[in-house]
């Protein structure tokens, strides 16, 4: 790989290629194999945004040898999602990372300063569903995002929401984390200027079937401008809340 980067360079150099179709075969270069894992080391050339870790299903071994390849391939910031405390403990025996117990995830590096074009603003229905907010803040503010947390502001209560409407009718985008009967997504859509990205949770009673009851309620939202995700997905919410906001002149 190095000696075909080294060629292309050259080529470049030369004139032989332009700089648009060197990044072009840059963008195609191939992922790393190092048996269990397929590492794609350009994604963020293609993307914006480096290879993040799914924890759940892969041993703490699988994980410490992905963190590594990584590491030596330069990527100093790594997000590890749905990841045990037990996993993490062991991952931590050969790397620095930090562990978040609530949210089921770790990060590995510094927190990046914010520069994004504006804010995120994360509201949940209820406590709760804070798991799934902090695994959507901890991705945001890992990608450079300044996030704004409003928890426990759901309609059983709806004043605790007008309470803020400040901060909602100020932020870039919004991601509304709600179970039950997900009402809330609705709510903040119908004050909100900016993207609301519903994420339903899996909190509620029998009827709620783990989650599918709010995820129906945020799509037939009678709110403009409410997109969703997947129950319990914090994490791509958090992603593409980061995406918005580093829109050039989003806000």
């Amino acid at each position: 790989m190095d000696t075909e980067l080294r060629d292309l360079l050259f080529s470049v150099k030369n004139g032989d290629t332009s700089v648009d179709e060197a990044l072009l075969k840059l963008k195609k270069q191939p992922y790393i194999d190092i048996g269990f894992a397929k590492i794609d080391m350009h994604r963020k050339l293609r993307t914006g945004q480096a290879e993040m870790i799914y924890g759940a299903g892969k041993t703490a071994e699988q994980i410490s040898g992905i963190l590594t390849a990584m590491k030596e391939n330069g990527q100093d910031r790594v997000i590890i999602t749905r990841l045990s405390e037990d996993k993490a403990d062991e991952v931590a025996k050969e790397h620095e990372i930090r562990y978040v117990k609530n949210a089921s995830i770790a990060v590995m590096g510094d927190m990046p300063e914010p520069d994004g074009t504006g804010k995120i603003v994360i509201a949940t229905g209820g406590t709760s569903d804070i798991p799934v907010a902090e695994e959507a803040a901890i991705t945001a503010e890992m990608l450079g995002n300044e996030v704004v947390r409003l928890y426990d502001v759901g309609v059983a209560g709806l004043h605790r929401m007008l309470d803020h409407l400040d901060e909602l009718m100020t932020a870039t985008v919004i991601i509304a984390i709600a179970g039950m009967e997900g009402a809330l997504a609705s709510v903040i859509g119908g004050v909100a200027e900016c993207p609301v990205i519903a994420v339903p949770t899996s909190v509620g009673y029998g009827a709620s079937f783990g989650g599918v009851s709010a995820l129906l309620s945020m799509l037939n939202s009678c709110a403009s401008g409410v997109s969703v995700v997947n129950i319990d997905n914090g994490f791509g919410a958090g992603f593409l809340a980061n995406r918005i906001n580093h829109i050039k002149g989003a806000k």
